[in-house]
């Protein structure tokens, strides 16, 4: 079990929390986490590239110029690969780049995630963040108080305020602890959690041990 200070948004400590060492505490192995980035963002490609073959390219209907006589070499279609404005030989086709892994493989890595930003004493829990107005000025000023760089901050829910105060701030991302993913964290130097969703974390990994 893993006890880490709590900061309210002023940076003073208020209290303790506990992490729980089998989401924040597991030994970081690179492979994994090379392997669940991979099938993530291979399930973001779209694979609707292609290029057209020779009954897609238009014209060829009819031979260029007769077999023989001419001085030329042989041709029967301008659709021809040879030719330019021809086909495409061996071109790409649409298709689906997405791979699948184990679950226990993915809770796994997400558990590294999270245990790498801790053993790198760059996981921040924050009590809570309450705005005067819902303005862009004041989340960076309590940015700045916190010292955020690059931050993904995880709320226990969608706050519409937080949302609208965040979205223009480059390098700082908002999410819940339902939507937490490997790539996202690992994108992040700083991963900043509010207490109320420390408690989800946990629960998102209650009896899915690995």
């Amino acid at each position: 079990m893993a006890t880490v200070k709590v900061y309210d948004q002023d940076k003073q400590e208020s209290g303790t929390i506990d992490l729980a060492a089998e989401i924040f505490e597991v030994e970081v192995r690179p492979e994994i986490l090379h392997l669940v980035v991979r099938v993530q963002l291979a399930a973001k490609r779209a694979g609707t590239h292609q290029a057209k073959t020779r009954a897609m390219v238009s014209g060829g209907g009819a031979k260029p110029w007769k077999q023989k006589g001419t001085g030329r070499a042989r041709s029967g279609s301008n659709r021809s690969p040879i030719w330019r404005g021809g086909a495409i030989v061996f071109g790409p086709k649409p298709r689906d780049y997405s791979f699948k892994v184990n679950s226990k493989v993915r809770v796994l890595a997400l558990k590294m995630a999270l245990s790498s930003r801790l053993a790198a004493d760059d996981l921040i829990v924050v009590k809570n963040i309450v705005l005067p107005e819902v303005k862009t000025k004041h989340f960076v000023r309590i940015a700045e108080t916190l010292g955020l760089k690059k931050s993904l901050i995880v709320t226990q829910g969608k706050v519409a305020d937080l949302e609208r105060s965040v979205r223009n701030i480059p390098d700082l991302t908002l999410t819940t602890p339902d939507r937490l993913n490997v790539t996202e964290i690992l994108n992040h130097k700083q991963l900043v959690l509010l207490e109320s969703a420390v408690e989800l974390v946990h629960a998102r990994f209650a009896g899915k041990g690995v």
